[in-house]
């Protein structure tokens, strides 16, 4: 009797990521499905912003389980990113992931930390906590994108560059909007404080991904 070579697929940690970001969206969608309904479409409608940022401002936990799934996506993107343009040892990605992902999570947290300590100094934590609600919004919009993204660069067209540009500019658009929608709603704020917005502007918005960004190029991971 002739023996049969069976190939057996293994589930890769990619694809566990991938579905464990899907699980946390479905959560979000059925423990706050009405929010999620309205969530769904912030970048064409504000709603979202106006029924939700006098409410539970940032610490609710909508806003919690969409910022864990943007940065399993986010993270996985960047990883994806970096493969394609630097290339790293098959043994080495998942490092490679873990050190992104750890990377990220504490750059948000320290971000955010020291924005609502800039509020608290100046006496504006309301107006700062506003600010972060909406941007951190639109930014865990942005991982939506990513999910997708991230599931053709896995599935459908590996190594695809068009990809990581077109999302990249899809997730620019996104975070441009929640820009605007963000000065346009405190422009009387920012004018009477231009020069304080401007250095937390350099301080805590750019220079920070500038920082990250020479750090993970000059580590090569």
């Amino acid at each position: 009797m002739e023996a049969i070579l069976r190939n057996v697929h293994t589930v890769d940690w990619i694809t566990i990521i991938l579905f464990s970001s899907i699980f946390f969206m479905v959560l979000a969608k059925t423990i706050f499905y009405s929010r999620f309904l309205n969530y769904i479409i912030l970048p064409f409608n504000n709603k979202y912003i106006f029924l939700y940022q006098k409410k539970d401002k940032l610490f609710n936990w909508f806003s919690i389980i969409f910022s864990i799934f943007q940065l399993l996506n986010f993270s996985l993107f960047l990883y994806f990113t970096y493969i394609i343009f630097f290339k790293i040892p098959e043994e080495q990605q998942f490092v490679a992931y873990g050190i992104i992902f750890i990377t990220l999570l504490l750059f948000f947290t320290i971000k955010i930390l020291l924005q609502l300590g800039n509020g608290i100094i100046f006496n504006i934590n309301k107006i700062i906590s506003e600010i972060i609600f909406k941007k951190l919004s639109y930014l865990n919009y942005s991982g939506i994108v990513m999910l997708f993204a991230n599931l053709l660069l896995n599935y459908v067209f590996k190594e695809s560059k068009a990809v990581i540009f077109i999302s990249l500019l899809l997730v620019f658009l996104i975070n441009v909007i929640g820009w605007i929608t963000t000065l346009r709603n405190h422009q009387k704020f920012i004018a009477s404080n231009f020069v304080y917005f401007i250095l937390y502007l350099c301080a805590l918005e750019i220079a920070p991904f500038i920082i990250v960004g020479n750090y993970l190029i000059d580590r090569n991971l």
